[in-house]
């Protein structure tokens, strides 16, 4: 397996777990903010960003560190067998009519 398909092979696996890894970057957060803010090890968010499994109480602490809330897990995390695009946080943006 040549060096290009690995890099394919490991990201079709990261992005069918989770988008903590692009939320992240996108909030141009690093590893290490993120493993302070959620109150976790920098190796414990590699292997999610790399599709590990994890305990539910360490997704509950990463989904609030990255500003979301408790119901919108599965635009950090997919349920089983689940894929959805690259998520967004929901804001109101209705007038105040």
């Amino acid at each position: 397996m040549n060096e290009s398909s690995k890099h394919e092979l490991s990201s079709t696996v990261r992005n069918h777990q989770n988008h903590v890894r692009a939320i992240r970057e996108d909030q141009m957060m690093s590893k290490a903010e993120l493993a302070r803010k959620a109150n976790v090890t920098v190796q414990t968010i590699h292997r999610i960003e790399n599709g590990k499994e994890c305990r539910l109480d360490t997704k509950r602490k990463i989904i609030l560190a990255l500003g979301y809330t408790l119901s919108d897990r599965e635009r950090v995390f997919f349920l089983d067998g689940e894929e959805s695009g690259l998520p967004s946080k929901t804001k109101s943006t209705s007038p105040g009519y």
